[in-house]
């Protein structure tokens, strides 16, 4: 198992938890607004965090620490993964998925096997836009994940990232169509950083992002924006 980023404490990431990040190297999607493309392009050149040091780390905070989130680059392509989410249960953390939802039968497993307690899903576009943004054209596998999690007991997140060069009002629509009835969606402000894949790219304003959740709610009435200043 490669480690390649650490958070030790995060207040954010688990809803209504403290938690720990792990970040995993690898993707199969090249989204423009990623943002830590270092993981996504170079990860063998990233560092290789010790996993004895962090279990080590992880079990001092038993009982502090409540979580673990599992994020990336896309873990699910970790063939390590099952054995990383048990070996965080044995501590007795919970632990939350990131995922793209590219795998879904990796993603079922895990839910079946209950090494993961919490989902965070992203929904990058409308269907048919899946190719532009993020430059994966599978989007009969995206659409499995959704399906699984919108009938799922497992608690889960579905979100977006509001690109103004990426989202317009009729992918907003699709989407909300698309995961009518879920549990949790969230439009997230879109940030400039040094690590992000395509320089050059643009939040929206605060109206831009409050008429998208508009548009969503009339589908999705518990919507909200996070991560607005």
């Amino acid at each position: 198992m490669k480690i390649h980023g650490f958070n030790k404490l995060t207040l954010l990431d688990y809803p209504g938890h403290t938690a720990a990040v792990l970040f995993l190297g690898h993707c199969n999607f090249r989204c423009q607004f990623c943002q830590n493309s270092s993981l996504v392009l170079s990860p063998d050149q990233e560092p290789d965090l010790s996993v004895a040091e962090i279990f080590s780390f992880l079990k001092k905070r038993q009982g502090i620490l409540e979580g673990v989130c599992i994020t990336g680059g896309e873990p699910t392509l970790s063939p390590d993964l099952p054995e990383l989410a048990l070996s965080l249960k044995s501590l007795g953390y919970l632990v939350k998925l990131d995922t793209n939802g590219s795998r879904p039968d990796v993603l079922k497993s895990l839910v079946a096997q209950n090494l993961i307690d919490y989902v965070a899903m992203d929904i990058k576009s409308s269907p048919k836009r899946y190719p532009f943004v993020c430059g994966y054209s599978s989007i009969s596998s995206i659409e499995e994940s959704v399906s699984f999690l919108l009938h799922s007991s497992i608690p889960y997140e579905f979100r977006t990232t509001v690109v103004k060069e990426l989202h317009c009002e009729e992918d907003f629509q699709a989407i909300s169509q698309w995961i009518c009835g879920c549990r949790q969606y969230f439009l997230q402000s879109y940030k400039d950083s040094q690590g992000v894949l395509v320089p050059g790219l643009h939040s929206c304003t605060l109206q831009e992002l409050h008429h998208y959740l508009a548009i969503v709610q009339k589908t999705i009435p518990h919507a909200q924006l996070r991560g607005v200043d």
